[in-house]
Formats: C-alpha cells, sequence, structure tokens
C-alpha cells in the first residue's frame, strides 16, 4: 500500500535532491573498492567509511558472517531467527545512509553460521559454523563482490569476541582460496584481493578487552573534517548511519571532539610499491583504466556541481565512453561506475519516481494493483520476481511465488531486489537505467499460514492447571480448519479460533511439540516485524506451539514484575503458577508494594522503566520490612548505581567479555550447598543446569558487600572461576537476590531448571 501523505513528506524532507546528486557525484573521484568485514550488524566501521564514501568516492562493501539473533534487543521482545530478521531490516537501512554494498555470509534462519552467543575463541566459532562453509561463503562473496581491499573490523586477538575473531582469521585464509583457480568451494571466476589491512587500534571497550596492543599503522585514512554541502562531519555521517541499529541501542551524538582518524596495518598486500594511501598500487581512477577521457567527463561533472544542466552535460559523455568500453578484467569496475553516472543523470534531470502496491501483505494465487508517480521524462517499467505477472495496473502470483525471505543473502543500495521498478532516460542517446524500489514492497505468506498464541507454554506438575488454550488467529483466505496434531495421551477439544490441549494425568516432565493443522495439513506460522526505522520483514516457520511440562513447587507468594519491555518474565510466572501483578507501567508507592511479598525487576528496566531508579529508596525500605527483592540481569549503563541501585553495594563487572560465562554446558558449583535459596522448596541440582541455552549469563558482579553471599561458581574453559552470577544478601526482615544468570532467556527456551530456580529465588526469608 502507498505510503501515508505524512510517511511520505518525512521522507521528502529527508531526500533532499541537491544533497542527493552531490552525494552520486562524489562517487565519480575513484575506481577503488574496499570491504569491510565483521561478524554482526553493527561490527562496520561507519565513520570511516563515510569517510571513504563521501569524501573519497571510494566503492565500499560489508561482509558479516551472522545476522545478529544472539544479540540483545533494547527495542523489543524480539529474539533468536525474529531479531535476526529485524537486524537484517536495520542494517540494509544503514547501508542506505552509507550507500554500503552489503553482503552475508548466513543464508537463513537454520544457517549453522549463527550468533550463537558470545564466544571468546575463533576456533571454538569457526567449529560451531562449519570451517570450511564459513570459507566457501566468505570467498564466493569475495568473487561476486570483486574487492580491491578487505579490512575487518576487530583483530583476532585474546579478550575479543570469538566471532570477531574467527572473520579476522578467516580474511587471512580467505584470500587465498577466493585467488584460487582449483578452489571449487565458489562457482565464480577466481578473484585475488590485492590488500588486507588490519585496524591498528583496540577493539576494546564496555563488552572486550583486548589483551594484545594492536599492530603499527602502516597507513592513515583520515576521518576527521566535514562534508563541504551538507556540513555534517563523517563522524555524524557514520552516526546517522549507526542509529539505525537500534535494537542495539546504536548512535549517538558527536562533536568535534569525537572526530578521529583511522590507522591501518597492510597485512598482506598483492601489489608492488610503497603503502602510503588506500590506492597505492590499485586502480585510482578510470584514467588507470585507460579512460582518460571518460575520468576528465567526470570530473568536469563533479565541477559543475550544483549546475544541474553542466552535471547532466558532462555525466552523459562520460556515460557514453564507459558504455562503449572493453576492460575485461576490471569489467566490474565498469558496471559500477554506469551504475553510479545512472544514478547522476536521473538526478540531474530531475527524475523522481514513486511506486506502490495497493496491499503490503500478498498470498501465493493472490492479486493486487500497483500505480507509480513520474516526474521527468523517464520510462518507466515494473520489474517483479519469478512467479508475478503484470498485466496493466493489475499484479498476479500464481501458485508458485516464493515467500518472502527474511535472510536475503545481499543488499545492493541502488540496486534493490525485484520487484522494483526499472528506470530508464535517454539524453543525447546515451541511455541510462537505475532501479528504483516500491515506498513499501509486499511480503509474501503462504496461504497455509496462521498464527498460534502462545507458541511456547509451561505445564507446572506442582500447580493446578494441566491445559494450555491455544488461540488460532490470521489465517490465510480460504477457510481452512485449524487443528492441533497433540501429542499421544494428549487430549484436544474447543473450535477453530480456540484450542485447548490437556495433558494426561501422570504426563511425564519434558519437552512436547504440538504442530497445528490446518485442513489436516502442516501449517506455517508467521512473525510479522513492523517497526518505523526499517523495512517490514516476515518470518514464516512450522507452526507448533512448544509445551514445557516442569515440576517446580511454588513458594506461596504474592508477585510484583516491574519490566523495562525486554523481557517476559511476569508471563512466565503466571504460566507457572504465581499470583502475579505487572507493575511495569505502575508508580511504586507504599500500597503498591505492600500488596507484594517478591518484587522481581526485569532486565535493563532501571534504564528503560522511568521512575524506577528514583523508586529505590522506597523499595530498599520495603525490603526491610520483609519483601523479598529480585534483580535480573543489568549492564552497568542501564542506569544501575554500585552504590544506590542495590540495598548494599554492588558493582557490574566490564568488560563483559570478563564478566560472563558463555559456556552453556559450564559446570556450576553451588558455593553455599545448604543455603535456602539453592533448596527451598526445589532442590537445586545437577539436572537443572542441564540443556541451557546461549549461555550461563554475563555481566556478572564485580564487587559487593559483605552482606551478600555468592551462591555459585562457574567459569569458561581455561579461566577463573566466576562467583558474581547469583548473589544474596538478608536486608532487614527481607532479602535482595541477585542474578546474572540469563533465567529470562532460559525460560523462553523453556529449560525446566531456570523455572525451578526461579520459583526459589522468589520465595520469602524464612
Amino acid at each position: 500500500m502507498p505510503l501515508s501523505d505524512q510517511a511520505r513528506i518525512a521522507a521528502d524532507r529527508d531526500n533532499v535532491r541537491v544533497v542527493a546528486l552531490w552525494q552520486a557525484l562524489v562517487a565519480l573521484k575513484s575506481t577503488v573498492s574496499f570491504m569491510n568485514t565483521g561478524a554482526h550488524p553493527d561490527d562496520e566501521t561507519s565513520a570511516m567509511l563515510a569517510a571513504m564514501r563521501f569524501r573519497d568516492g571510494v566503492d565500499i562493501s560489508y561482509a558479516c558472517s551472522t545476522r545478529g539473533e544472539g544479540g540483545q534487543n533494547d527495542i523489543g521482545q524480539e529474539s533468536g531467527a525474529a531479531l535476526g530478521a529485524l537486524r537484517t531490516a536495520e542494517m540494509e537501512a544503514a547501508c542506505d545512509r552509507l550507500d554500503l554494498r552489503m553482503y552475508w555470509l548466513s543464508v537463513s534462519p537454520d544457517d549453522p553460521i549463527t550468533d550463537f552467543g558470545f564466544s571468546k575463541s575463533g576456533e571454538e566459532t569457526l567449529a560451531k559454523w562449519g570451517k570450511d562453509r564459513t570459507l566457501a561463503r566468505f570467498a564466493h562473496i569475495l568473487r561476486r563482490e570483486r574487492p580491491d581491499v578487505i579490512c575487518p573490523t576487530f583483530l583476532n586477538v585474546p579478550g575479543q569476541h570469538g566471532h570477531h575473531r574467527a572473520m579476522t582469521q578467516a580474511a587471512h585464509e580467505v584470500m587465498a582460496l577466493a585467488a584460487d583457480p582449483a578452489f571449487d568451494g565458489s562457482d565464480l571466476d577466481p578473484w585475488q584481493v590485492k590488500k588486507l589491512y588490519l585496524p591498528a587500534w583496540s577493539g576494546a571497550g564496555q563488552a572486550y578487552d583486548d589483551d594484545l596492543p594492536p599492530p603499527p599503522a602502516t597507513m592513515v585514512v583520515a576521518g576527521k573534517g566535514c562534508d563541504p554541502v551538507t556540513g555534517w562531519s563523517y563522524a555524524r555521517i557514520g552516526q546517522q548511519s549507526r542509529v539505525l541499529h537500534a535494537t542495539q541501542a546504536m548512535g549517538r551524538w558527536v562533536t568535534k571532539a569525537d572526530e578521529t582518524d583511522f590507522p591501518l596495518h597492510l597485512a598482506e598486500a598483492h601489489v608492488d610499491g610503497p603503502d602510503d594511501a588506500l590506492g597505492s598500487g590499485l586502480a585510482q581512477t578510470l584514467r588507470d583504466l585507460d579512460l582518460a577521457g571518460a575520468q576528465d567527463a567526470c570530473d568536469a561533472a563533479i565541477a559543475a556541481f550544483p549546475d544541474a544542466d553542466a552535471v547532466l552535460r558532462h555525466a552523459t559523455e562520460a556515460l557514453r565512453l564507459v558504455q562503449a568500453a572493453r576492460v575485461d578484467e576490471m569489467a566490474h569496475k565498469l558496471v559500477r561506475k554506469e551504475q553510479q553516472l545512472a544514478r547522476v543523470l536521473s538526478l540531474a534531470a530531475g527524475v523522481a519516481v514513486r511506486g506502490w502496491f495497493a496491499d503490503d501483505v500478498l498470498h501465493p494465487g493472490g492479486t493486487t494493483s500497483w500505480a507509480c508517480d513520474v516526474s521527468g521524462d523517464a520510462d518507466v517499467t515494473p520489474v517483479l520476481p519469478a512467479g508475478w505477472a503484470v498485466d496493466g495496473d493489475v499484479v498476479r502470483l500464481d501458485q508458485a511465488a516464493e515467500i518472502s525471505d527474511p535472510y536475503p543473502d545481499t543488499y545492493l543500495p541502488g540496486v534493490p531486489d525485484a520487484p522494483c521498478l526499472q528506470v530508464a532516460l535517454s539524453v543525447e542517446g546515451v541511455t541510462a537505467v537505475t532501479q528504483v524500489p516500491f515506498e513499501v514492497t509486499p511480503v509474501v505468506l503462504p496461504s497455509h499460514a496462521a498464527t498460534v498464541a502462545p507458541q511456547a507454554d509451561v505445564v507446572n506438575l506442582a500447580a493446578d492447571r494441566r491445559s494450555v488454550e491455544i488461540a488460532v488467529a490470521d489465517v490465510a483466505p480460504g477457510g481452512a480448519v485449524p487443528g492441533l496434531d497433540a501429542p499421544e495421551g494428549w487430549s484436544v477439544t474447543g473450535d477453530a479460533a480456540q484450542l485447548t490441549v490437556t495433558a494426561p494425568d501422570g504426563v511425564e516432565p519434558g519437552l512436547y511439540n504440538v504442530p497445528l493443522t490446518l485442513d489436516g495439513a502442516p501449517a506455517f506460522s508467521v512473525t510479522h516485524i513492523r517497526r518505523s526505522h526499517v523495512a517490514q520483514r516476515a518470518l514464516v516457520v512450522p507452526a507448533v506451539a512448544l509445551l514445557r511440562v516442569v515440576d517446580a513447587v511454588l513458594p506461596a507468594v504474592r508477585v510484583g514484575y516491574v519490566g523495562g519491555g525486554n523481557d517476559r518474565v511476569g508471563v512466565w510466572l503466571d504460566r507457572l503458577g504465581f499470583a502475579v501483578t505487572d507493575l511495569s507501567d505502575v508508580a511504586l508507592s507504599e500500597a503498591v508494594l505492600a500488596a507484594c511479598d517478591t518484587l522481581v525487576v526485569g532486565i535493563f528496566a532501571m534504564k528503560f522503566r522511568p521512575g524506577l531508579a528514583e523508586a529505590m529508596p522506597l523499595v530498599h525500605e520495603w525490603v526491610r520490612s520483609g519483601g523479598t527483592l529480585v534483580t535480573l540481569y543489568h549492564r552497568p549503563w542501564d542506569n544501575w548505581d554500585p552504590d544506590g541501585t542495590a540495598p548494599y553495594r554492588l558493582e557490574i563487572g566490564q568488560p563483559s567479555l570478563r564478566w560472563r560465562v558463555t559456556d552453556e554446558t559450564a559446570e556450576v558449583t553451588h558455593l553455599a550447598p545448604d543455603h535456602p535459596l539453592l533448596n527451598i522448596p526445589n532442590r537445586i541440582g545437577p539436572e537443572d543446569w542441564a540443556g541451557w541455552h546461549k549461555e550461563r549469563g554475563l555481566y556478572f558482579a564485580k564487587d559487593w558487600d559483605a552482606a551478600y553471599t555468592p551462591l555459585l561458581a562457574m567459569h569458561d574453559p581455561r579461566e577463573a572461576p566466576l562467583e558474581g552470577a547469583l548473589l544474596a544478601a538478608d536486608v532487614g526482615k527481607g532479602r535482595h537476590v541477585h542474578t546474572s544468570l540469563i533465567l529470562h532467556h532460559q525460560m523462553e527456551k523453556l529449560t525446566s531448571g531456570a523455572f525451578r530456580l526461579m520459583a526459589n529465588l522468589l520465595a520469602k526469608r524464612g
């Protein structure tokens, strides 16, 4: 469907033609191509890339291994593959701001190259990803993009994230593979990257702590200064891109004092001569490709700015010469230059195209309509995916039309995937062709789809509830009848919109799958992601409700839950059988606290729950009077005051790499085995530490008052034990419990031990 008038006006305001023309012209300065590499969306070196592209005209790209699906989410509760889909969309939006060509090593939600959680070892990471697959994907990307230079963002040194280390290690190895004609991991022609740089700066910070110093700088990319047309510093342009990584709380206001240069270390070279600049030894302009006339015309177009007519005249001549050229080994550079020149011609000629569909959700076998608004003299043609057909303003999808992919393997600004609009502009016998995305690209969802809620639930044998009500919604057109394929012995009742599955007497603890069917056939479930800062996404997976049967005895307490919007702990406690009052939007007062025996503060809530930090003195008084306060993991910057947030001093450790246990199978030692929290009402044993997902915990406490008792010790291989995962202190008549175990995540993954341990943490002090 078309954008609203308000959204279209905002987009128009933020896309000024004269700025777009200038930025397009700058790309004509250079034929050098530079690929940044990293492990996660937001690993790109945004300010350096902004300077390269918008000052020097370098053709920039980014190769990223994972979709960031294991990361944190500062704006919502998407996790796993859904978070990966959202972060993919964020990365694409960030690429648009930098004109950054994007390539992914991970190509699907079930790809082994995944953000499986924090790692401290590159070798461990490559073993989980599959080293051969990782190198093959990386080599294929190099052969496709054919960059002159590659440069990882991080170093392969101890103290650095293992995912980062793996990509830097792979960068060294993949150069030879991509250039080797005998390498059969890619069906593209070999390509020799000419230079490999490493950052000559430390990657230490809030999360990482490089143990070794960076290598010496052999060359420096200037990062200081401002764009002459917009007045923006390159650091500010970088932040305009980074702010789109909203799930990671990226984006900060920068000033001149924040501007910096970027020292690089030449680690490998396949060119001759001294290395005193990024382009040293490379074909730096079209002149170096024997196209001096074309470069002269490009330079004249740049010099003519902002005279659009003069720019159009010179750029047309440059495009004529580039289209007539034949440079086999460097043909890819001429293709890119032709794309860049076509963009300049379109902008200089004042061509503006907006296209939209009548619907933003489509199904195989369905229809919609399209329309466009064209300013300027250009021919516009819709380019449609396989299985789509256009007849006038009507678009039909056949039954074989592909479902939308939330994990596309590339994203090339200016060269959008279908559906898009092809815009052909003819000037003095030269035709410039550009592609324009639709204002809103529809998602194609399966016809045999519905939404089940909840997608996961827990049945507690120590509580009364044995049934789970499963709501079925969003059934695609066609009137299919929903049903549940329940495990043997389980019963299903209810109608099409509300089905109830009930566990039999004597059911054993364990994990049970309950697939949804439509007319007896397996159904799909759709997670439709709509966020204002990114394009919509849809994640399609088999529609299955997962049910965990546990035996978790519950203390008789009234629970208040204060969340910051980043976990669903309150929901899980309710499903477990607790009487829970959600206080997330309620001002804490003496009367509110008096109605609770236990108060649970969710992850990051000190940062995202307005007024909570200010209410902590009142909460402390309530604890001293007999209340139980349970705080879940926080980061140091989440408004956590070491001397004020908790009843006694409690400091959270950073960088997080030093204060986390990433091995989800790490042995857990009970330091105080007789403590009530490990015994009442559930005796916590080895089986409760089995089957954990992703990691044990992070941002462990670093230092604490003597009033706290550390209850657990654990560590990653070859590291000293950490004792700050679970702390408890008697406070007057009450108790404070702080845990950095990722219990919220384990409950989402239906880890039985997390439910049993959480039940204990909520108990009143005896």
